[in-house]
This record gives C-alpha cells, sequence and structure tokens, in this order.
C-alpha cells in the first residue's frame, strides 16, 4: 500500500473511478488489471460472457486459454502454481481424466464446501504451504474445511494505479462479480511460491507445534539453557484473579438476607392497604414492587465477579522470538467521526497519532479514518496529522512516552524527566513541543477557515472541486497517507498504514449512520489488509496505554482460550472530569462492579469503543467446537457478503491477509464497490453480520448477537488504563448522551432482537447472561415508577395524608432490617469492588437525575417510534471544551430534559414548607408522620442536588434560572404566609385546631 498515490473517488453503480492527485491533473481511471498470461505472455482474454478467463479456480493463476488447453491436452494438466489439475470448463474438450467430473461451470460453484473432505491431497498441501500468514508464521491443519483460496505470505499493497492503453470505458465493472485473476503483469507469483516450497515446511511444523506446548516436552533443561524460557514461552498467557472469599461470600450472604426481607417487606404492604389513600397507596406498592424487580435483575451479574491478569512478557517469548519473524496478529484500527465542527479535528488527530505510535510491530498496524460527513477539513487535517507522525511517532518510541497523544502528554502535570536518563531527551522534547505546536496552529488554521462555506464549495488544491461538498451526495472516497512506500519516518524507519475512508452516499439509500460506517470501514479493510482483528475508537478516545493491543493479544492469541472470544472490551476512562464527578461521568460503578461481573459469566457487553474483536466473529461464523475453527452454514456466499469476488475470499481467511500478487489497482477499485451505498441490498450486513442495526446503541446488539451464537467475551483492566477520553462534562450533554444510551436500550426492548424472547434456539446464551441483557434494556422503564415515587412525598406534604399503616413493633424492626441490609449490601459491593464511596454515590445521585428526565424521555419517545413511527435524530455530543478548567461544568444550556427533574425539585420543596407549617397548626400530634414524610421529601431533594448545582450555574445565570427561582420563592413566600398566619400563632389552646386554615 503505497502512500501519497493521491484520493480515490468513485462510484460503483455508475461505473465511475477517478485518482485526484496533490498538484496534478486529475484523470479517469482506465484499465484496472493489466492481466497477461504467464506463460506466454499474451492477454488473457474474456469469456463468452464478457468475464476475465479464470483457468484455476483455485488460486487464480493467470493463463490464456489456449495456454491452459495446451496444458491439458498435451502437458502435465496441472496449474502451475498451485499443481491442482485443471477442471475441464465449458466447451472445453475432454481429456483423460475427466471421466469423473461434472460438467458444471467451476465458477458458479466456486464458494462449495460440500466436498471439502474429497479433495485432493494435493490441494491441501498447497493450502497449508501457500496460505494467507499476514503477521502469522504458524499454520493450523484444519483449512481443508473452506474452499482453497488465493494464497501465500502478505504482500504491501500500492496505491498506484497502472494505466493502461486501453480506451477509457472499455472496462467495465461486470468482472467485480466473478473472481479475477490477482497477479500483475510484471510480477511471477510462481516463482515466489517455488522460492518458498522446497523448504521450511518441517521447521514451521515443528515451530507450530512448539507453540501449543506438544514438542519439546522431554528435553533436559540442563541440556539446554534456553528450556527455561521455553517453559516460560508455553505457560498461559493470561488469568482469572477471583475475588477474595472472604469480600465475595459476605455480599452474597447479604443479598439472599435482603432477598428475604424485601418479600416480608412486600407482603405487607400488600396485605395493608390504607383506604383513605388507596390510589397513593397502590401507587407507591406497584413503584416498590418495580424498584425490587429491577434490584433482582441488577443482582445477578454480579454473583461470580472476577479480575484478570495478563502476562506481557510471556506474549513476546512465544511471538516475537530473538532472529525470527514477528509472530504477533495484526490489527486494523478503527476510528469514526462525523462532524469536525462538535467533534474538532486537533481531538481526532490525538488519537491517531496515540495508534500511529502505539507499542506494535509497524507492518501489523493499520489505521482507518471513518469520515461519514464527507468533510474536506478533516481529510486536510489527516493530511497534515501524518506529516507530523513522521516525527511524533520516532520521538515516543525512542523515549518510551506515555501517553502518546501529544495534546495530552504536554499537558499533563507530571515529572516528564522522570526514568528518561538519555542526556538529548529535554533537548528533543523541547524541540518537539514547538513542533507540536506548530502542528496546533496549522490544525486551527484550517478549523478558522472551513467555518465559512464557500459558495461554490471547496476546492483542492490542483483546482478539482471536493468530492464531498454534497454530504448526502457523494463518491466513496479512499486516501492513502502512510504505507510501507512512502510512509516511512524522519529516520527512515517505516510508519504503519493510515487510510482516510469516506463511504459513499446517494439519496434514497438507508446508510445506518455510525453502525454503517463501521460496516464499510470492516468491508474497505478486508480487502486492503484483511487483519484478524479490529480495534474501533471514537474520534476523541485516545490510547492511554501504547502497550493496549498487547493486552487484548494475551487472550485473543492465547492457544487455551482464544479461540471462542469475539472481543475483548476496555473499560472506559475519562479525561477533563472535575475531581468530585458532579454528573457522574466515570461511570465506575458500572464498569467497575457490573462489568467484572458479566466477565465472571459469558463476558462483558460490549459498550461501543475501547473493544478489540475477531473478525470472523463479526462476520457471523459459530465459535470453534474444540480446537478446530468456528464454522459457518453452508450457503450463498455472495448473497450473504456481498458481491465482491475478493471480499468474499477474504471471509474465508482466518488468519487473515490479502492476495500476494493482488494489483494494487484492483484491490482500490474492489475497495470503492465495498463502500459503495448499495452494497449491503440483499444481503445479510446490519442483521447477521458486522454492526447489527436496528438501534442507535448498535454496540449492546451486535455483542448480544455474538454471545447469542455461543462466543465469549473478555473485560480487560490492565493497571493504566488503555484508552481515555472527552466526557461531556455540563449537565445538558451528559444528559442528552443518557438519553441515547437510553433510547437506544427501549428499541432493543421492543425490537425482534429482545433479549425477552431473542436467541432461545441455539441455547448458547447463558442464563444470567440473558437476564443481564435484559436489565440493559429494561432500565429506562424504571423511570416511570421513580417519577411517581419522588413525587409521592410532595403530594403527601400538601395533602396531608400518609402511605403507610400503622406500623406495629415487629413490622418497624423489619423495616429496619430492610434499610440496614441495603446500607450492607453498598458497604460489602464496594469493599469487593475497589469503587470508592463517593463515586457510589454519585451514581446514586445521577440514576434519580436521569432518572426523572433522560430515561424518562427515551420511554416516551421510543413509544412513539414504535407506535406511531415519530423517529428522533440526534446531534453528535459536542467534544470541545473551554480552555479553562472545568469552564464548561457551569455552563447552563436549556433543554427540555431539565423540564421534569425542575418540577420535582419545586413541588417537593413546597411540600416540605407545607408540611412544616400544617405541623405547627396542628400540634404536635402531626409530628410523628410529619417525619416520615419529610424523610423521603428530603431523599428526593438531596439525590437531586447535583441537579441543583448544575441548574443554578456558577458562571452564567441566564434568564431562565432567575424566572425559575423567583417562582420558587414566590411559592414558599405565599404557603407560609397562608399556613403560619399571625393570628393564628397567638391563638392558644383548642382554638388552634377549630381556627386553622378557615380564620
Amino acid at each position: 500500500m503505497q502512500a501519497s498515490a493521491g484520493l480515490v473517488a468513485g462510484s460503483h453503480n455508475r461505473n465511475e473511478l477517478v485518482v485526484i492527485h496533490g498538484h496534478e491533473e486529475h484523470k479517469p481511471l482506465k484499465d484496472l488489471t493489466g492481466q497477461v498470461c504467464e506463460i506466454c505472455g499474451d492477454e488473457i482474454g474474456v469469456t463468452v460472457a464478457g468475464d476475465l478467463f479464470v483457468a484455476c479456480n483455485e488460486c487464480g493463476f493467470p493463463v490464456c486459454r489456449p495456454c491452459y488447453e495446451y496444458e491439458r491436452r498435451e502437458g502435465s494438466q496441472n496449474c502451475p502454481q498451485c499443481k491442482t489439475r485443471y477442471k475441464r470448463l465449458k466447451g472445453s474438450p475432454r481429456v483423460e481424466g475427466d471421466d469423473d467430473e461434472e460438467d458444471v461451470d467451476d465458477i458458479e460453484h466456486e464458494f462449495n464446501i460440500d466436498d471439502d473432505q474429497n479433495k485432493n491431497n494435493n490441494i491441501a498441501e498447497a493450502m497449508l504451504q501457500g496460505k494467507m500468514s499476514y503477521g502469522r508464521g504458524h499454520e493450523d491443519d484444519d483449512n481443508a474445511q473452506y474452499p482453497p483460496v488465493i494464497a501465500s505470505r502478505s504482500k504491501p499493497v500500492s496505491g498506484e494505479f497502472p494505466i493502461s492503453s486501453q480506451p477509457h470505458g472499455e472496462q467495465t465493472l461486470s468482472s467485480l462479480h466473478k473472481r479475477v485473476h490477482p497477479y500483475s503483469a510484471h510480477e511471477l507469483g510462481s516463482r515466489r511460491w517455488d522460492e518458498k516450497k522446497d523448504g521450511g515446511w518441517k521447521e514451521r511444523m515443528d515451530d507450530w507445534k512448539m507453540q501449543q506446548g506438544n514438542l519439546g516436552t522431554e528435553v533436559d533443561d540442563s541440556a539446554d539453557p534456553d528450556m527455561a524460557m521455553l517453559d516460560e514461552a508455553r505457560q498461559p498467557l493470561s488469568r482469572k484473579v477471583p475475588i477474595a472469599s472472604s469480600k465475595i461470600n459476605p455480599y452474597r450472604m447479604v443479598i439472599v438476607a435482603r432477598l428475604f426481607i424485601l418479600a416480608i417487606f412486600l407482603r405487607y404492604r400488600l396485605m395493608n392497604p390504607v383506604h383513605d389513600a388507596f390510589g397513593l397507596w397502590l401507587t407507591s406498592v406497584i413503584c416498590e414492587i418495580w424498584f425490587a424487580f429491577s434490584w433482582i435483575l441488577d443482582q445477578f451479574p454480579k454473583w461470580f465477579p472476577i479480575d484478570r491478569e495478563t502476562y506481557l512478557d510471556r506474549l513476546s517469548l512465544r511471538y516475537e522470538r530473538e532472529g525470527e519473524p514477528n509472530m504477533l496478529c495484526p490489527v486494523d484500527i478503527f476510528v469514526s467521526t462525523v462532524d469536525p465542527l462538535k467533534e474538532p479535528p486537533l481531538v481526532t488527530a490525538n488519537t491517531v497519532l496515540s495508534i500511529l505510535a502505539m507499542d506494535y510491530p509497524v507492518d501489523k498496524i493499520s489505521c482507518y479514518i471513518s469520515d461519514d460527513g464527507a468533510s474536506m477539513l478533516t481529510f486536510e487535517s489527516l493530511s497534515e496529522t501524518a506529516e507530523f507522525a513522521r516525527k511524533w511517532v520516532p520521538f515516543c518510541k525512542k523515549f518510551t512516552i506515555e501517553p502518546r497523544a501529544p495534546e495530552m502528554y504536554f499537558s499533563d502535570k507530571i515529572d516528564y524527566l522522570k526514568d528518561k536518563v538519555q542526556p538529548t531527551f529535554v533537548k528533543e522534547r523541547r524541540a518537539m513541543k514547538r513542533e507540536y505546536e506548530e502542528f496546533k496552529v496549522r490544525v486551527n488554521a484550517l478549523v478558522a477557515k472551513a467555518i465559512k462555506v464557500p459558495a461554490e464549495g471547496w476546492i483542492m488544491q490542483d483546482g478539482t472541486p471536493w468530492p464531498g461538498n454534497n454530504t448526502k451526495d457523494h463518491p466513496g472516497m479512499i486516501q492513502v497517507f502512510l504505507g510501507q512506500s512512502g510512509g516511512t519516518d524522519v529516520e527512515g524507519n517505516e510508519l504503519p498504514r493510515l487510510v482516510y475512508v469516506s463511504r459513499e452516499k446517494r439519496p434514497g439509500f438507508q446508510h445506518h449512520k455510525k453502525a454503517g460506517a463501521m460496516n464499510a470501514l470492516v468491508r474497505v479493510s478486508a480487502v486492503l489488509t484483511n487483519a484478524p482483528f479490529m480495534l474501533n475508537l471514537d474520534c476523541d478516545h485516545y490510547l492511554n496505554n501504547s502497550k493496549a493491543a498487547r493486552e487484548a493479544m494475551c487472550f485473543l492469541m492465547d492457544p487455551q482460550i482464544g479461540r471462542k472470544v469475539c472481543y475483548v472490551q476496555f473499560p472506559q476512562r475519562f479525561d477533563g472530569i472535575d475531581r468530585h464527578d458532579r454528573y457522574a461521568n466515570r461511570n465506575t460503578v458500572f464498569f467497575d462492579i457490573n462489568m467484572k461481573g458479566l466477565d465472571g459469566i459469558q463476558g462483558p457487553v460490549y459498550v461501543g469503543t475501547g473493544c478489540v474483536f475477531r473478525r470472523q466473529a463479526l462476520y457471523g461464523y459459530d465459535p470453534p467446537k474444540g480446537p478446530k475453527r468456528p464454522k459457518m452454514s453452508q450457503m450463498n456466499f455472495e448473497n450473504k457478503f456481498g458481491q465482491s469476488a475478493i471480499f468474499v475470499t477474504s471471509t474465508l481467511m482466518v488468519d487473515g491477509g490479502v492476495p500476494p500478487s493482488s494489483s494494487p489497482a484492483s484491490l482500490l477499485k474492489e475497495a470503492i464497490h465495498v463502500i459503495s451505498c448499495g452494497y449491503e441490498d440483499k444481503t445479510e450486513w446490519g442483521l447477521e453480520l458486522g454492526w447489527i442495526y436496528g438501534s442507535i446503541t448498535e454496540d449492546i446488539l451486535t455483542g448480544f448477537k455474538m454471545h447469542c451464537r455461543g462466543w465469549r467475551s473478555i473485560y480487560c483492566m490492565p493497571k493504566r488504563p488503555a484508552f481515555k477520553g472527552s466526557a461531556p462534562i455540563n449537565l445538558s450533554d451528559r444528559l442528552n448522551q443518557v438519553l441515547r444510551w437510553a433510547l437506544g436500550s427501549v428499541e432493543i426492548f421492543f425490537s425482534r432482537h429482545s433479549p425477552v424472547w431473542y436467541g432461545y434456539k441455539g441455547g448458547n446464551l447463558k442464563w444470567l447472561e440473558r437476564l443481564s441483557y435484559v436489565n440493559t434494556t429494561v432500565y429506562p422503564f424504571t423511570s416511570l415508577p421513580l417519577l411517581a415515587y419522588c413525587t409521592l412525598p410532595a403530594v403527601c406534604l400538601l395533602t396531608g395524608k400518609f402511605i403507610m399503616p400503622e406500623i406495629s413493633t415487629l413490622a418497624s424492626l423489619f423495616f429496619i432490617s430492610l434499610f440496614l441490609s441495603i446500607f450492607t449490601t453498598g458497604i460489602l459491593e464496594l469493599r469487593w469492588s475497589g469503587v470508592s464511596i463517593e463515586e457510589w454515590w454519585r451514581n446514586e445521585q445521577f440514576w434519580v437525575i436521569g432518572g426523572v428526565s433522560a430515561h424518562l424521555f427515551a420511554v416516551v419517545q421510543g413509544l412513539l417510534k414504535i407506535l406511531a413511527g415519530i423517529d428522533t435524530n440526534f446531534t453528535v455530543t459536542s467534544k470541545a471544551s473551554d480552555d479553562e478548567d472545568f469552564g464548561e461544568l457551569y455552563a447552563f444550556k436549556w433543554t427540555t430534559l431539565l423540564i421534569p427533574p425542575t418540577t420535582i425539585l419545586i413541588i417537593n420543596m413546597v411540600g416540605v414548607v407545607a408540611g412544616i407549617s400544617d405541623a405547627i397548626n396542628n400540634g404536635y400530634q402531626s409530628w410523628g408522620p410529619l417525619f416520615g414524610k419529610l424523610f423521603f421529601a428530603f431523599w428526593v431533594i438531596v439525590h437531586l442536588y447535583p441537579f441543583l448545582k448544575g441548574l443554578m450555574g456558577k458562571q452564567n445565570r441566564t434568564p431562565t434560572i432567575v424566572v425559575i427561582w423567583s417562582i420558587l420563592l414566590a411559592s414558599i413566600f405565599s404557603l407560609l404566609w397562608v399556613r403560619i398566619d399571625p393570628f393564628v400563632l397567638k391563638t392558644k389552646g383548642p382554638d388552634v385546631k377549630q381556627c386553622g386554615l378557615n380564620c
């Protein structure tokens, strides 16, 4: 893959493709194949149907029809490349040995895998020796269950387009629906094949057996000093660390006791109705039953919590032996962005730079940037980022910088001289900081320029109009910024690949937002690099730990557990949050408690970013049974994956890789094909493959589908957080973010993928895992009883009603026991999880704030979408922040989400004043019931206190706040004036009761 080859833009459906160079006149793309016969040098020719002639359907070795006929009639009847016997094609005369062959077209049955076990032994041998090994040298011996594919070691994919002498328009796109020859005219694949075929097979098999721990076990350690190291390499790459029984067992005991006490409490409430306030009593009982049900669902994932520990040294000993090729698996990294004005290019640039500088072999990393907004600002900022990376990456690796995002590194208030003993470090650091400041100036200048769009649209440097000027109607675009050719740093070392991708968009097509963009990245990466694993990140989530990919590989490449792991999820950590985390942005209760519990069952849920996927799992393959690779039901692969032969072939390569001699131009042309807007029509993309459509929280739905197939996932929490992102810091943005998550859960609950009824057929989803998924989809509905329960104290105070009957001594003991069990459960939960009590309390507060606002709106909008078909469009949460620390924390942004909690606050505060004044008027006998009412009213007010502070603001007291507080104060003074009349206060004895409010 060659960098700086120009922007490739085109539309497969419209048969358009152009290459736009930075300072040259753009030229229409002509012949993309340039295929000639490798035997005689003549052109390959076409079939009667107009498709390119293919002699060997096993390896695609380019041979013209006359040479094919001569080889069958006079020669060995075998393909020169893979030594597979030529099959008779339609129109070819029979020769000796064809009697047992059926007269069928091999092309039509190229993906049939019914007769895999009856294939010739020489085909199996060719597959074993020549299969794709992109980044991995050991081969598995179970390839026979898949059809043979074009195979050999991977070759760098160039971005250059060979322009042939054929006139433009003569080459059509119809051949994309059939297998084409992957070999360019100037390079003989057979020569490289013969060089690798002569030797090395036994050595590679011995190496594979050594990695599996099946070779050399009887060698005396004293005879070989390296045996101790080899023994260490055979050890597991990770281990479970169960929570200490002294911490988890008391927690489980209290849970059981709380269930028993809760059952008695609910029985008492149902058996003792309050007749003079029956409506209020019934509402409270229904709410309490739902709260109990919700709490029980929330406890199932926490029953078997575990921690995990990785061994990065063993990973290196096993797959990075000195003097041998690096055997770590390649990783394709996806970064998605939409609007560069809400997701600043400088933030995206820092994420990309941290990826390019990560501690991983550079030839194993490919970074793909999805620009779903087709913005020229994003394109130009990535060009600047690629240039700055040539200086930043060697600096990070030379001095082992952490973190490797420059903005975070230079702003981190730490001793940067710690552990840096190189005398040149200070000088180079100062120089690099100056370089970064200049880089920021250039990027910010691009942002300032992009604010005002020219009337004629954006123009590129060579005068060509930017293809994405119309964001809703533009061709697909691909630009290789960095690669093996042209992708070197200032010291001449190779840099990872950096590829810009903007999928095609046309009116009338459903593009499925982020899920559709991620699926487009899956396909284009499969065509260009096809790494077996993929890491997806949001544009604002940078690598805080340069060894994050190695941490994931300790699970995915572990011979014991790796084959059944579909993804490794990392916790989300954030920068720029105030010390007290007023709005629970860190969400540590979920990430440090619930996710640990899920890891002990079948694995954590997929939460959108910071997740390393197995590509085969996203393709809908089932997990392997025993030592064999995953399988898929036998069907027409093109109907499942789409009409791209190269992409379909790549889906069968478990170890990844691309055809070694494929024409770079044909690969890029195919990449444009797979990101076309109509490619997914009549396929299973978004239904069974890739990111699943049907919900704005496509992450939860995608992980659920993989767990239903029987895959398991892993939760990895390294000591140094793997990724860090930007959290919405003010109240309004935080509530809108929670609204999006909650609405996605409601959509899943009402969809066919609801965990309540989906996934029972295979029986692969464990029951505790299913209940956990049920909890993730029903939690927004808790907003309805929560809203009612938060309103009840104020109603009771204002009406003088009480929803509790006369409480006996025994009943009071059960009430006290219930409160003690709730308190003890929380304390023990914090003890085994390591979450601080402040973090737990902030989570409890925001559970109420979000429950009566965002969750409530999500339920209403979800029901409107299901019943009335009214859809809701969401805007991207802004990732920008003020220069001042926590400057946006106190910024007030009015939204309708603030109405319900504001109303609840006002009526509860008014109710408190009304209740106290009423108790003063009615005498001491009314103070007893009043305390119960005040307890629940103050419970509501205390939980909404962070919302109250956010509403009041600190620096921005807007007119809206003035109006709200004016209404509140007027209500309080009016109630005080009515309830506490001066005449009433002077009245003594029984006249107080007789007078009351009627005085």
